[in-house]
């Protein structure tokens, strides 16, 4: 029988699915304007160096302030999603990892783009410029939302999930190694052999490393005396 907090935590979670599903295609809608802008001829890598004219100047500011209005929303609707802060981690991870996801299938729909799972895209503008193939974000986003599946079903039986000073420690460098992996790429779009400064095996051994370090959570929290 499907307890009644699970039944409550399904129903939350569509609902931010929902909405994050929306969001996206505002951020996907967004950038068919900023292609239209910035990349008349059709956005490929490697990408063209713009002209520092002031107009793009002030047009590039703006698309970063509006990357970190997006992480306030994010930020936000996790917050006022979840009931403590184990929810509110997990609807973090939701909200990130389906909006990506979805980006990219509105941009699909939108624009018919990518063509391949291994085009290349620019992911962030904070701090430095992130670029990376398709695949790599859509692999991050998709462990995302097993995560936050995860803790939301251990959340709805009333277990604790708890990460050890290892574990935090773990994920935090994870988590570097990913990012490290997208700037480094990202530093170099406008060159000729701009694929080669993303390293498959770097950003692999971050995730990887996030995904193993999260079955060791959860088997621990798994044992009979993790409920609280």
């Amino acid at each position: 029988m499907v307890s009644d907090d699970l039944k409550v935590t399904s129903r939350r979670f569509i609902i931010v699915v929902l909405f994050t599903i929306a969001f996206a295609y505002i951020e996907a809608a967004v950038v068919v304007y900023l292609r239209a802008i910035f990349h008349p001829n059709g956005f490929d890598f490697p990408l063209e160096i713009f002209s520092v004219s002031p107009i793009w100047r002030k047009l590039l500011l703006i698309e970063i302030g509006r990357e970190a209005a997006t992480l306030v929303v994010i930020f936000t609707g996790s917050s006022l999603s979840g009931r403590n802060g184990q929810q509110r981690a997990a609807y973090f991870l939701t909200i990130f990892a389906v909006w990506d996801l979805f980006y990219y299938v509105w941009l699909k729909v939108l624009l018919d783009w990518p063509a391949s799972i291994m085009d290349w895209d620019v992911l962030f503008l904070i701090p430095v410029t992130w670029a990376s193939p398709v695949l790599a974000p859509v692999l991050v986003s998709l462990a995302m939302l097993a995560f936050a599946v995860v803790i939301l079903y251990l959340d709805s039986e009333q277990k604790v999930v708890r990460l050890s000073r290892f574990e935090e420690l773990g994920f935090f460098v994870a988590c570097l190694i990913i990012v490290i992996s997208f700037c480094i790429a990202g530093l170099h779009i406008t060159k000729p052999n701009f694929a080669y400064y993303f390293s498959w095996p770097m950003f692999l051994a971050g995730l990887i490393s996030a995904i193993m370090l999260f079955l060791r959570c959860i088997l621990r929290q798994m044992g009979p005396d993790k409920t609280e």
